[in-house]
């Protein structure tokens, strides 16, 4: 299976966006304020507000998504979204926290959880995510332009669910928050965990 490149206009929305616009190098979005993704640990709440730009994954393939990674505000997020349903998906990418971006992954089996690391030379910079399906789990690698994909996260998913993959995006704090994402790639998925 080869590489192929995704028009964003094929896929469907799983909550829309404030504007969705088809620009010279990608796709601009804007995000709903307020937009989210989370169920339950810790805070308590359940979100499901986000921003998912989807199309069908199947098994022994992965996905790729590429975005200038420019991010101010707390919680601001961009990257990808694997869903089955509301319960069960994983979002990954780079996120604004406590005053630095981090890369990481968001991983729900009806209960959310969370693991991130600091990145803060990322901002400004072309960011790829990408999500390789393979057997019963999901593997999350991410990297900056110019430099090599590094893990971030391997993550349960069953090989039975009917799945979904795409850019993805919120903002939980604001409104006004836009992402530049430049491409959208299926593939084959990875040959091994480690190199």
């Amino acid at each position: 299976m080869l590489s192929e490149r995704i028009d964003f206009e094929s896929g469907v929305w799983t909550n829309v966006p404030v504007r969705a616009v088809r620009v010279e190098s990608g796709y601009l979005v804007e995000a709903q304020a307020y937009s989210d993704a989370w169920r339950y640990t810790s805070y308590g709440f359940l979100h499901d507000t986000e921003h998912g730009l989807l199309r069908p994954l199947s098994r022994d393939s992965s996905v790729e998504v590429t975005f200038r990674c420019e991010l101010t505000e707390q919680f601001d997020q961009a990257g990808i979204l694997i869903r089955h349903d509301g319960s069960h998906w994983i979002k990954a990418g780079v996120e604004f926290v406590d005053g630095y971006a981090q890369v990481g992954a968001v991983v729900t089996h009806e209960f959310s959880d969370w693991s991130v690391a600091p990145v803060d030379d990322w901002l400004g910079k072309e960011v790829t995510i990408r999500a390789s399906w393979s057997g019963d789990a999901v593997t999350i690698r991410a990297k900056a332009e110019g430099e090599d994909f590094r893990l971030v996260r391997v993550a349960h998913w069953s090989q039975d669910f009917h799945t979904q993959a795409g850019p993805m995006l919120c903002s939980p704090t604001r409104g006004g928050f836009s992402t530049h994402f430049t491409t959208w790639i299926s593939g084959p998925s990875d040959g091994s965990l480690h190199a």
